[in-house]
């Protein structure tokens, strides 16, 4: 299977993973790590749900994918996320020594993987990770511009 393909397959299950954040009251993040065509972890945001500022999607992914694997090392992995990592996500992935992360949009207020840091590309770092960004980009942005439209208009216009 071709490579673009096989990105598509997984952004769209990671995109599944974010809706199910979404009607959970999360802002709407999935990510999927796989090795060797498998996947091992799966995750969406649970901040909210758990009450942990660490639950976000890409954590909660890394952490299931280490359980399964009995390894922090998740060296071959890939990470299939929809929107830009964090700072503190990104640390995560390379701590994990992810090998190639693939998101969908970016993240122009708190992204560490591009648009405002480049952790995962930093030469300083012992551990450096391929990047792949763009992937299914539009439905990504549509998912997380349509989360906080609707929560601004409960906001603003509370029911009851």
């Amino acid at each position: 299977m071709e490579e673009r393909n096989i990105h598509h397959r997984f952004m769209l299950l990671a995109l599944e993973l974010a809706e199910k954040a979404s009607s959970e009251g999360e802002v709407p993040v999935g990510a999927v790590v796989v090795r060797q065509g498998s996947i091992i972890g799966r995750g969406y945001n649970k901040r909210e749900t758990d009450f942990d500022p660490t639950a976000h999607a890409e954590v909660v992914a890394l952490r299931e994918a280490a359980l399964r694997e009995k390894s922090w090392r998740l060296e071959g992995a890939w990470l299939y996320v929809t929107v830009e990592p964090c700072i503190m996500c990104a640390g995560a992935i390379i701590n994990a020594r992810i090998e190639k992360l693939i998101f969908g949009c970016y993240d122009l207020k708190a992204g560490a993987c591009g648009s405002i840091f480049k952790l995962p590309t930093d030469n300083r770092l012992n551990h450096k990770v391929e990047i792949i960004s763009g992937v299914l980009e539009n439905d990504a942005r549509e998912l997380m511009q349509a989360f906080f439209r609707d929560r601004r208009i409960k906001e603003r216009w509370p029911s009851g």
